[in-house]
């Protein structure tokens, strides 16, 4: 369990550590994502490990037990969220950076949820679970970890009831989706990789380059440091 003196005095090892995983779960989740329209009814576990976006959840329901998508997918979506938390309290403007770098311009979702965090994170946090930018920002803004973790292991237990309850509902459109993309499904994945390099590729090697620099020590005060002087 972390200390709350702690959390805002990580170890370099403990930094680098969240900085690996973000990395990693970055690039699962890129092609778990681009390769589920292939293997969503095949090895739906294997993509949910990958990538629990809303879309692989909701279209893996036919496909998989309820124990394992809920085991899979609650594991997955609340590891990330705290991978993410803590690259936002530990990294600051250059974790928000990063996701500026990814997005492009910054979309109006994004201005809404700089706003959201500030007023009502935890409900931002229990009603978006798995929102990068959510978590991010509830990092940054330094919500407390005894708010952010009850919110966000309500609002993922609640995620995958609702996304299961919608993949019983339309279990057959999904199936009948899927097999009518089946002839030309690897077509559909190689279109989404090409587009994720072509995307992706640079801003992420420039983003790695500045998460990586070190952060500068916040400013204590704005008292004017010039020394006084005695005489008249």
């Amino acid at each position: 369990m972390i200390q709350p003196g702690a959390l805002d005095r990580p170890s370099a090892g403990a930094r680098r550590l969240i900085l690996v995983l973000g990395a990693m779960f970055y690039a699962a989740g890129t092609f778990g994502s681009n390769i589920g329209p292939a293997w969503i009814d095949k090895r739906p576990a294997v993509v949910l490990a990958l990538s629990s976006r809303n879309r692989n959840l909701f279209a893996s329901v036919p496909f998989i037990e309820p124990l394992p998508y809920s085991l899979i997918g609650f594991v997955r979506v609340a590891t990330v969220a705290v991978v993410l938390y803590l690259a936002g309290r530990w990294y600051g403007g250059k974790a928000l950076g990063w996701m500026e770098g990814q997005l492009g311009e910054l979309p109006t979702v994004y201005r809404w949820a700089q706003t959201g965090v500030d007023r009502a994170g935890w409900l931002l946090v229990l009603l978006m679970p798995g929102s990068n930018i959510v978590c991010l920002l509830a990092g940054h803004r330094r919500m407390a970890l005894r708010r952010f973790m009850p919110m966000l292991l309500i609002g993922t237990a609640l995620k995958l009831v609702v996304l299961w309850i919608g993949g019983q509902i339309f279990k057959s459109q999904i199936r009948s989706f899927l097999n009518y993309i089946e002839d030309y499904q690897w077509w559909v994945v190689g279109g989404l990789f090409a587009i994720t390099f072509v995307q992706s590729g640079f801003k992420a090697r420039k983003s790695v380059a500045r998460m990586s620099a070190p952060v500068d020590p916040p400013k204590v005060s704005d008292v004017d440091p010039t020394p006084t002087s005695g005489t008249a």
